[in-house]
C-alpha cells in the first residue's frame, strides 16, 4: 500500500511540476515531446483509474479498519482525483517549459504539440576553420588500424572522435604516423560532460596481455614518438598505475629509442601512484586540467579537482625534475581570459613545462553545448602569452589537442638536444 502512494504521489508531483525538471527544451526533438506528452495522458488515465479502484475498495474496508492504512488512502486518492488535470498542464505557459517569451506552446485538438519551426533559435553552424576536409587514408592509417584491431588496442583517436586522425595516423606534415594508446579498455568509471568515451561502474578486468601487445605493436611502426593515454579506472585499487609502468618498462625494453609521454588520470589524488608512472621511464608526463578552476565542477566529472590536477603535476616535477610535464585546456566551454590567464599562471607556478589550448568540438547532443567557436586570432594570443609567461612550448589553436602531432615533433626535438 505504501509503494502505492508514493507512486500516486510521485505522479501527481510530476504531472504539477513538469515544468520544472530541468530537462531543457531545446535539446528535446519534437517528436520526443510528443511522446511524453501522449505517454503521460495515459499514465495520468491509468493511474486515475487504478486510483478511483482502489477508493471504492478502501470505502467497503473503512468500516473494518477506520483508523487503518485504508482510511488514509481513501483521503489520499480522493486528493488525488481532485488533483491538476491535463487540462492544466496542456495549458502551462511557455515560461514553465524553460522556452523564450515568443515560443508559446501549441496543441491540436488531439493534444498533440507542435512548436512554430519559424520561432525556433538559429542553429550555429560549424566555423570555417573548423571544417577538417581530409578523409582518413593512405597506407600509415590503414596499417595502424589493422594493428590496433588485431591486438585488440584502443585508441583515444577513435573514441574521442579526434578531428587530427587523419593526420596524425596518416602522415601528415612530418612523415611520421603517430597514435595514441588508450590503455585498461575503453570503458570509463567517470562521466565528465565534454568526454565521448563510453562510462561504467564495472569495467571489464584488465587484459595481462595489453602491455606486451601495445610493447609490440608499437615498436613495429617505426615511430620515434609515442603517446599512452587511459579511461580512468577508479575501481582498480591503484587506478592502473602498474599496469601503465608496465607497459612504458615494455616499450623501451623493445624500441629503447622511442619518446615516450604518457597522459595520465589524477589516480584520485593518490601520489604513490603518480611516482609509480613517473618512475617507469618515461619522457614525458601529461595531465589535463581540462578547463578553469570556476568550470572545473561543471566540465568534468565530480570525483576530478582543479587543485587535485595541479597537485598531481607538482609531484612529478618534485620527484623527477627532468621529467617535462604537460597539460591541456579546452576553451569556448564559457571561461573568461582572467580566468584562463589565472589558470597558466597556476601552471607556471608549479613549472609546468607545456601547454596546449584547443576549441571544445561537442561530440555528440548528449554531451554539454558549445558556449562560443573561439577564433583562431585569439588562439595566436593565447600562444603569445603562454610565451610570455615562460612556457618550454605553447601550442595553440582550433584544432590543437592534448596529444598534438606537431607538438610532439617539437618536444621530441627538444628532449634529443638534451640528451645529445
Amino acid at each position: 500500500m505504501l509503494f502505492l502512494e508514493i507512486f500516486f504521489f510521485f505522479e501527481k508531483f510530476f504531472w504539477k511540476h513538469i515544468g520544472n525538471l530541468g530537462v531543457p527544451i531545446e535539446n528535446t526533438s519534437i517528436e520526443g515531446l510528443q511522446y511524453y506528452v501522449n505517454a503521460l495522458k495515459k499514465i495520468r488515465q491509468q493511474s486515475t483509474n487504478v486510483s478511483r479502484q482502489l477508493y471504492e475498495n478502501a470505502q467497503d474496508n473503512a468500516s473494518s479498519d477506520p483508523e487503518g492504512s485504508s482510511a488514509r488512502f481513501s483521503r489520499f486518492s480522493e486528493e488525488l482525483i481532485s488533483g491538476p488535470s491535463l487540462d492544466e498542464f496542456v495549458n502551462a505557459s511557455s515560461q514553465d517549459f524553460g522556452l523564450e517569451k515568443n515560443q508559446e506552446l501549441d496543441f491540436d485538438s488531439q493534444n498533440t504539440l507542435k512548436i512554430n519551426e519559424s520561432k525556433r533559435k538559429p542553429y550555429q553552424r560549424l566555423p570555417e576553420w573548423l571544417k577538417t576536409k581530409k578523409v582518413p587514408s593512405g597506407t600509415n592509417f590503414a596499417r595502424i588500424k589493422r594493428d590496433l584491431r588485431g591486438f585488440n588496442l584502443h585508441t583515444v583517436c577513435e573514441e574521442a572522435r579526434c578531428p587530427n586522425i587523419g593526420d596524425c595516423w596518416g602522415g601528415g606534415e612530418h612523415q611520421t604516423a603517430t597514435a595514441t594508446i588508450m590503455l585498461m579498455g575503453d570503458e570509463c568509471t567517470r562521466g565528465c560532460r565534454f568526454c565521448s568515451v563510453k562510462t561504467s561502474r564495472t569495467p571489464n578486468p584488465l587484459d595481462p596481455n595489453e602491455p606486451e601487445n601495445v610493447a609490440h605493436a608499437i615498436s613495429k611502426w617505426g615511430l620515434d614518438y609515442v603517446v599512452l593515454t587511459s579511461v580512468d579506472r577508479d575501481d582498480l585499487s591503484d587506478g592502473g598505475s602498474e599496469h601503465f609502468a608496465k607497459t612504458i618498462r615494455l616499450l623501451k625494453e623493445k624500441a629503447p629509442h622511442i619518446l615516450v609521454e604518457c597522459l595520465t588520470g589524477d589516480f584520485q589524488g593518490d601520489l604513490d601512484d603518480v611516482t609509480k608512472v613517473a618512475s617507469s621511464g618515461l619522457d614525458v608526463y601529461a595531465h589535463n586540467i581540462e578547463t578553469v578552476e570556476a568550470l572545473t565542477s561543471y566540465v568534468r566529472d565530480r570525483r576530478a579537482t582543479f587543485r587535485q590536477s595541479l597537485n598531481v603535476l607538482e609531484h612529478v616535477k618534485k620527484i623527477k625534475p627532468s621529467l617535462i610535464t604537460k597539460t591541456s585546456i579546452m576553451l569556448g566551454v564559457g571561461e573568461t581570459d582572467e580566468e584562463v590567464l589565472d589558470a597558466m599562471k597556476a601552471l607556471r607556478k608549479i613549472n609546468v613545462d607545456c601547454v596546449t589550448l584547443g576549441q571544445y568540438m561537442r561530440p555528440t547532443k548528449r554531451h554539454m553545448k558549445v558556449h562560443e567557436y573561439v577564433k583562431p586570432e585569439k588562439f595566436d594570443y593565447w600562444a603569445k602569452v603562454g610565451d610570455d609567461l615562460g612556457f618550454l612550448y605553447t601550442a595553440s589553436g582550433p584544432l590543437v589537442r592534448s596529444s598534438y602531432k606537431a607538438g610532439e615533433f617539437y618536444i621530441g626535438n627538444i628532449l634529443r638536444k638534451r640528451k645529445l
